[in-house]
């Protein structure tokens, strides 16, 4: 399958535009999503569009180890509410590290590191809902 980016670039255009966080496009068998959200620490914006059932994903960070969900649920960055998080971006990183948790059906699964590296950006917020194999972690 052939990825327009010409047509993500005009989605992703159109986000800014009219202001939304998220727009959803589909045409027969290709369906594209696109969202962003604003980062914690530095308000840079992150941009992900998921083409076909979540086949192929592009962001606007291109390089980098990617932690991905291993399960959909829900996104916590502490392991308790109002707790300190469990990683920041620029913390460096051990392999088997808790980096966030995942709920799903009330039981709290932790994602661990899946190797060394500093946290170069992270792509979702706390209590934000998470799709299988969805990056959630970008390391350098």
């Amino acid at each position: 399958m052939k990825i327009d980016k010409k047509l993500i670039k005009e989605l992703v255009d159109s986000l800014d535009e009219f202001k939304l966080t998220e727009l959803e496009y589909q045409s027969g068998d290709t369906k594209i999503k696109v969202s962003k959200g604003a980062k914690t620490s530095n308000l840079i914006k992150t941009t992900e569009a998921v083409v076909s059932n979540n086949k192929a994903v592009l962001s606007d960070e291109e390089e980098g180890v990617r932690i991905k969900s291993p399960i959909i649920g829900t996104a916590y960055m502490a392991p308790e509410p109002g707790a300190k998080q469990f990683i920041q971006v620029g913390d460096k990183i051990k392999k088997g590290q808790t980096i966030l948790i995942v709920e799903a059906m009330k039981t709290m699964n932790h994602v661990p590191a899946t190797s060394d590296g500093t946290v170069k950006s992270i792509l979702v917020k706390d209590g934000q809902p998470v799709e299988f194999g969805q990056t959630l972690i970008l390391l350098k």
